[in-house]
Parts: structure tokens; sequence; C-alpha cells
């Protein structure tokens, strides 16, 4: 059992699957107390809780569209009413380019409403789940631990993501800056930076679009990553194993980066 984990309450957004799934049911896993947060994958993100309870953890799932402040506001007041405290967030809700759901289109050809449903979900999105669950962190004065989903595109940047690119190094930014706003209150937050991810939508979508595409040859360890890989680097993120990282943009990728 990871340190610090258990009997604590974490909020997971993004969590009807992929990386946000396995992050839930692996809190959950170490005795947390889970809320599953999700917009458009309704079903999903209440399959996610039957996992959980199936394997005798506790959670629940709040419907929530993490760029609009009340459904963030409440999103924070129901955890706390069901749970009694907010002591870990994963803020992994988001959306990016993948061919299918979302084009990858050059700058010039990008449309207002991809850029504007990017920026509100991947940017906009985490400074309001942040805003909120470090006002609640506050409030609890027993500090708490904060991470956010970014992405290797906001370190290292290819054409046709332009609006990913921007949402996803400005989440690194704020993340950084909120880091040092409230390390003093004993709240730590941290990023974490994915490679390309198996057992994604993201990554399901772009293998469909792309079958001979052979991500794996641009990776320095030469195979692609598994949410369980991104779910263990958050949970060591939040737990007292990490206990003097705050502010670092962690990325697991393989090596991508590392060049």
């Amino acid at each position: 059992m990871r340190r610090g984990i258990a009997g604590k309450t974490a909020l997971i957004t993004g969590g009807a699957s992929g990386i946000g799934r396995t992050a839930a049911i692996s809190f959950a896993g170490e005795g947390a107390k889970v809320v599953v947060a999700a917009d458009m994958n309704i079903a999903g993100a209440e399959d996610t809780v039957r996992l959980i309870r199936e394997a005798g953890g506790e959670g629940m799932f709040i419907r929530c569209d993490v760029s609009k402040e009340h459904d963030v506001e409440e999103l924070i007041r129901k955890t706390v009413d069901a749970f009694g405290s907010l002591d870990f967030a994963f803020n992994n809700a988001g959306v990016g380019p993948d061919g299918k759901r979302v084009p990858l289109l050059p700058i010039v050809d990008l449309t207002e409403e991809i850029w504007d449903r990017t920026i509100d979900v991947n940017l906009k999105g985490v400074f309001l789940c942040m805003k909120h669950e470090i006002r609640q962190m506050i409030r609890q004065a027993k500090g708490g631990s904060i991470v956010n989903t970014a992405s290797i595109g906001g370190l290292k940047f290819i054409p046709n993501f332009g609006a990913y690119a921007a949402s996803k190094s400005g989440l690194i930014g704020l993340s950084k800056t909120a880091a040092l706003e409230y390390a003093d209150r004993g709240i730590r937050i941290n990023v974490v930076c994915p490679g390309p991810t198996d057992g994604t939508m993201l990554m399901e979508n772009i293998r469909a679009c792309n079958p001979e595409q052979g991500l794996e040859k641009g990776i320095p360890m030469g195979r692609i990553a598994s949410t369980e890989e991104i779910a263990d680097t958050t949970l060591w993120l939040c737990s007292d194993d990490a206990s003097f990282i705050t502010g670092q943009a962690i990325s697991v990728d393989g090596g991508i980066t590392a060049g």
C-alpha cells in the first residue's frame, strides 16, 4: 500500500475510461474513497464506479462539465458532502486531435470551434477545477495533492496539434504557478505528461485512422505505455512517498522527451 492514501478522498475527472478509469480503480484499491467525474461518457463513468464497488471499494459518480464553473463548484460540494473531505484531485479530463473525433489540422485550417473546445476543456477546465479544489483544501487546513494530466504534446511539438499544444503547455505553466502559490499551505501540485498510451480512446482512434503508423518506432524504449503506468505515477505523486515534490512536470513517455 502507498503511504497516505487509505481513508482519504480522491476526485478524478475524465474517469469514464482510459487513464482516468485506471487511476480511479487504483486509488480505490489503495483504500481511498473515489469520486468519478465525467460529462460525455456517463455510462462509462458509471461502469468505473461499478468496478470499484465490485472490488470492495467506495466510489460514486458525479456528472460535471469541467468548462462550466457552476458544475465544478457543485462537483466539489457534492464530493465533500458525500465523503467529508477532498484530499487528492486528478484533473484528467481532456480532448485532443485523433483524426476521428477531432481532426488534425494546420493553424490556417483550425476552426474557432475546435480551438475553443480544446482550450475550454484542457486549460480552462483544469483552471476551474484547481481553483475550487484548492479553496476546499485551504478550508480543510491539512494540505492535499493535485495532479493534472498534460501530455508530451505540451513539451515536444509536432505539426497539426496547435490547439492541443497550446492547451497542454498552458496547463503546465498554470500548474507550476499554482504549486508556488500554495506550497506553504501544504498543497502539492504536479503534472503528469503521458506519451502514447494504450487503452485510451485517443490511442484507439489514432491507430484506427493510421493503422500502419508504427508509433513504437519513435519511442526509445520501443513500446507504448499502459494506463497502469500513468496511474501508478499519479498515485505516487499523491502519496506521502512524494511528499517533497511539487511544481514538477513528470514525463511518462519511454524517453521521447529526453532528446
